[in-house]
């Protein structure tokens, strides 16, 4: 093929052109050398010399162009280089502004975050002051009604001295003014007064001017001793004078009288009294005295006192009951306006609208059923246990109206006795101390307070952390709160925790568990006659709790009782409750449709008996 004869004559070329430069090398005598080239012809010596320089000439032509092109390129890299060292200049300078922004920005940040914890703190301070300022109108609402009781007492008191004085004047100036005349003949000049008459001058001219506004109306003053037995006469009419005075007296002894004795006024004002104002005009009506509520039932005080709401109706019936036991309960100095308050201090403002509309005092906090908690919408399981741990302290403390503490102390000495007493915000000024200041405020309407703390065994550091919405990545700051947690409540309450935590029944607190009302089944209808709604004695907080009564030993922190958790049968009860509001008020309307026809069927005697209707008020006790 022509291309390898064409590499082959090349390479021949080659080879010869190396054996003629070896062999010229080989001839080191110069004059063999000149011999040689004069041997050669001159078109032969030419023809190399110009291939040669042929070549040289034109590789020295490439060599310029590349040179100069790379003189081109130095020249624009030169250029590059300069324009990138500007841009960097220009970069750096951005940089440096954008330090200078950044620490600008850093310092304003600084003086925001300063601003906010002063804001924290004046709000902080503000709140302590309004709670100040709340336990002193409640010191002087307290104060308030003791003076009120006093100036009843001496008023009662004043009244008693003047009816006291009358029945003297009356037993007194009356018979001795009365005796001459009774013989029916002249008795002569009146004989002069005697001492004790002397002494109360002002109360023989009341008694005359009684006398004298009388209709017997003529007899003389100054006729007093001549005056003679007749038809008309003093002696004919003092039966009513004597019998107007007697009333007289009855209405100031009514101060004094029993309940069942009160007057139908009196009856309505204590009512207002009471916070059941709206019921006063339909009380006027129906009450007579005080023995018609005594003996009232429930459903007459629904029919004739138009008492539809059930908490209302409870409570009246609590007070009478407390009125007919001659009980006298220190929860009963406990009004609704406390209540409400109460709410605010463990954390639970969220009802007080709820409990004000239903006038909750002191008296149904003790007797408050599970029923009564879902009637105010109350249906969260953890409240529930934040309301049960609370009347719990209530009733350690004998419903002292101060015996939660709000203000901060030693936070180095605190004993559990002292923490079971700490309100809400107490336990958010103790998360400030233990810096976490900033999840503090996730506590408004938690429920959480020094009694849930110490008493619930199944409240712990990890129910904590949730209700102030520390994530769970934040395990550093989740040991932090935890570790500080077991500090506050102590060893004591620790182990008790740790033991319910460590059963098999353990299931832990959430927010989302809820109270649910008892599905009504066929079997429950024998008994709603005998037990309505209002009827219920499933108290959140029995009076007298027994210790061994759950699972797990029982704890003592410094007078107070641990609570045991809820087992899963309690859980099943809770969930499981009593019939429900409609339900209940729908069988109640139902059963007084019964009771109408029961009236208009008043033939049949079983039918008319009324122990087969309603409860009496036995029931009640």
């Amino acid at each position: 093929s022509p291309a390898p004869s064409v590499y082959l004559g090349t390479l021949q070329i080659l080879h010869l052109l190396e054996d003629l430069k070896i062999a010229l090398e080989m001839l080191e005598d110069p004059q063999e050398k000149e011999a040689l080239r004069s041997q050669i012809p001159g078109a032969t010596h030419i023809f190399p010399q110009s291939q040669v320089n042929l070549h040289s000439s034109m590789n020295n032509e490439t060599y310029q162009e590349r040179l100069a092109r790379l003189e081109g390129d130095k020249e624009s890299l030169i250029l590059q280089v300069s324009v990138l060292t500007d841009q960097v200049e220009a970069q750096g300078e951005k940089i440096r502004d954008l330090e200078i922004c950044l620490e600008g920005h850093q310092l304003k940040l600084n003086a925001t975050e300063e601003m906010l914890q002063q804001e924290l703190l004046s709000r902080t301070s503000l709140e302590t002051q309004k709670l100040d300022l709340m336990a002193e109108v409640s010191d002087l609402k307290i104060k308030l009604v003791g003076m009120e009781k006093e100036q009843s007492e001496y008023e009662e008191k004043q009244n008693k001295a003047e009816v006291r004085e009358t029945e003297t004047m009356d037993g007194t100036v009356v018979s001795e003014d009365l005796s001459p005349l009774s013989s029916g003949t002249d008795s002569g000049p009146q004989s002069p007064l005697s001492p004790e008459n002397r002494k109360s001058p002002k109360g023989i001219k009341k008694i005359w001017g009684k006398i004298r506004r009388t209709q017997s109306g003529n007899f003389p003053a100054d006729d007093l001793g001549l005056a003679e037995f007749r038809r008309g006469g003093l002696r004919a009419t003092a039966g009513p004078r004597l019998s107007r005075s007697k009333e007289t007296k009855g209405q100031k002894s009514d101060y004094n009288a029993p309940f069942a004795q009160w007057g139908t006024e009196r009856v309505c004002n204590w009512l207002e009294d009471f916070g059941l104002g709206q019921y006063v005009i339909f009380a006027r009506q129906w009450v007579s005295s005080g023995h018609t509520l005594l003996t009232a039932t429930p459903q007459d005080m629904e029919k004739e006192m138009g008492i539809k709401h059930p908490l209302h109706r409870k409570k009246l019936v609590l007070a009478i009951k407390s009125i007919n036991a001659k009980q006298d309960e220190k929860s009963a100095q406990l009004d609704h306006i406390w209540v409400t308050r109460w709410l605010d201090d463990i954390g639970l403002p969220q009802y007080k609208d709820q409990f004000h509309e239903s006038r909750v005092d002191g008296r149904m906090l003790q007797y408050l059923t599970v029923n009564d908690l879902l009637f105010l919408k109350v249906t969260s399981q953890l409240h529930h246990l934040s309301i049960k741990c609370a009347i719990h302290v209530l009733h350690v403390n004998s419903f002292n109206p101060h015996c939660l503490r709000r203000r901060p102390v030693d936070e180095n000495n605190v004993s559990p006795s002292e923490v079971v007493q700490w309100s809400n915000h107490r336990v958010m000024e103790w998360l400030r101390s233990v810096d976490l200041a900033e999840y503090a405020p996730n506590l408004r309407g938690s429920g959480v307070h020094g009694g849930l703390i110490i008493l619930e065994p199944r409240f712990n550091g990890d129910t904590l952390a949730m209700l102030l919405n520390i994530p769970p990545q934040k395990t550093l700051l989740r040991r932090h709160l935890t570790t500080n947690f077991n500090v506050l409540i102590g060893p004591e309450a620790q182990q008790e925790k740790r033991e319910i935590m460590e059963s098999t029944a353990y299931t832990p607190l959430t927010t989302t568990a809820k109270v649910r009302p008892k599905k009504l089944g066929f079997s429950h209808f024998g008994n709603l006659r005998k037990k309505k709604f209002d009827e219920s004695t499933d108290y959140i907080c029995p009076m007298d709790t027994n210790p061994g009564a759950t699972n797990g030993t029982q704890k003592n922190y410094g007078g107070y009782k641990g609570l045991s958790p809820f087992t899963d049968r309690e859980l099943d009860k809770l969930d499981q409750m009593e019939h429900s509001e409609g339900t209940v008020m729908q069988i109640g309307a139902l059963s007084q449709g019964i009771n109408n026809l029961t009236n208009m069927l008043s033939q049949d005697e079983m039918l008319n008996d009324s122990r087969f209707l309603t409860p009496t008020f036995e029931d009640w006790r």
